[in-house]
């Protein structure tokens, strides 16, 4: 009798298990030594709601109690509490970083933010702001926020263009605050683990740039995972309608929004770019049309599945196709994709487990609690 529960693929037999039930909106996992599991939930729930919450899973329960010392998101739309990671000598410092997003006095504005904090028993002690964009917008979306560092503890934030209307026409569009390196819309930033800006930044001594940006003309990425091997800076972001993108970000370089780029307008699908090509703008390894909606994104280099190892897999948050994919590239090269679990979950988050497995962070956009699973080899 043919198991439900198995899915097929290209290199693997896999089985859909559910690791824990009964979160609100998860939007980032991640892994501490001792076992646990942190877990964002972007709007909150019990004393958090609202403001976003940060939960803890232990041995397979996910515990009731919010963490306690989190700061208050900016919630609605896309806004709330984002991602989460530990630092990389977690063990010794206790430290983990939380992006969110933050709002100005009067809640009028808002903007991305990321905070660090020392995590001691159960709560967020010490907690200090090291980054705060200069992205300010009323709307409440595309704020980007992925977190990721490098072996040499450099620290990676992504901001989104905060959904800035992209304008009619090339010349507008080359005003748009995504093309503008006095801003910080639809940039890779690039820190110290205090905050501080690195000397060989590519724009530290350009005058009207700020100094924090890695690259630019970004639109909203929400997956960023450092190769292991190369340390390269890998990102996918949202187009428009259509036209997401997997990018290799590198150091000054500027990758187009909104000036090229392969989606169109919502709603009429009208052309919303001049082009696809410029010689000052870097195109995309690899893009998805029609749109997955991307979310986050993991380098699998485990040992649980052996013939994904050097695989992407990135986050389908898109509700008509709901699907996991696989892309193998070469440096900046596209080698092969794949699709996986269409039409099966929306998903907003993936994470490589220290045991191999593959974390997926469930969603549904109605408000209903949702799942985090996980992929298991069958043999």
């Amino acid at each position: 009798m043919e198991d439900p529960s198995v899915r097929s693929s290209v290199e693997h037999n896999f089985r859909i298990v559910e690791v824990v039930d009964g979160l609100l909106h998860p939007w980032s996992m991640a892994f501490l030594p001792n076992g646990d599991m942190l877990v964002t939930e972007l709007t909150g729930t019990g004393s958090r709601e609202g403001v976003g919450s940060l939960r803890i899973v232990r041995n397979g329960e996910l515990l009731p109690d919010p963490v306690a010392g989190v700061p208050e998101a900016r919630t609605g739309g896309q806004g709330g509490l984002l991602d989460v990671v530990p630092h990389p000598d977690f063990e010794s410092n206790r430290l983990i970083y939380i992006s969110y997003s933050k709002a100005n006095p009067d809640d009028s504005e808002g903007t991305t933010a990321v905070v660090r904090g020392r995590f001691e028993n159960d709560e967020l002690l010490d907690v200090e702001e090291i980054f705060e964009a200069e992205a300010w917008e009323s709307g409440r979306g595309h704020h980007g926020s992925r977190l990721a560092f490098d072996d040499q503890g450099y620290l990676f934030i992504t901001i989104g263009d905060r959904q800035v209307n992209p304008g009619g026409g090339e010349e507008a569009q080359r005003e748009h605050p995504a093309q503008d390196l006095s801003l910080h819309h639809g940039t890779i930033v690039r820190l110290h683990d205090d905050g501080s800006v690195p000397d060989d930044n590519p724009f530290v001594n350009q005058e009207g740039a700020l100094p924090s940006i890695w690259s630019y003309g970004h639109r909203n990425p929400q997956g960023l995972v450092i190769h292991p091997e190369t340390q390269g800076v890998y990102a996918v972001e949202h187009g428009p309608q259509g036209g997401d993108e997997l990018n290799l970000s590198r150091p000054g370089e500027n990758y187009g929004w909104p000036v090229i780029g392969f989606g169109v307008n919502y709603g009429e699908g009208e052309p919303l770019h001049d082009k696809v090509n410029d010689p000052e703008l870097l195109k995309p390894i690899y893009h998805w049309t029609p749109s997955i909606a991307p979310g986050g994104l993991t380098f699998y280099n485990g040992d649980a599945f052996p013939e994904w190892k050097e695989s992407f897999f990135v986050a389908g948050m898109s509700n008509n196709y709901r699907e996991l994919s696989r892309v193998v590239v070469d440096g900046d090269r596209f080698i092969t994709a794949e699709r996986l679990l269409p039409g099966e979950f929306r998903i907003r988050d993936i994470r490589t487990g220290p045991d191999g497995y593959i974390y997926l962070a469930t969603d549904d956009r109605g408000g209903e609690v949702t799942p985090i699973v996980r992929l298991e080899p069958v043999q």
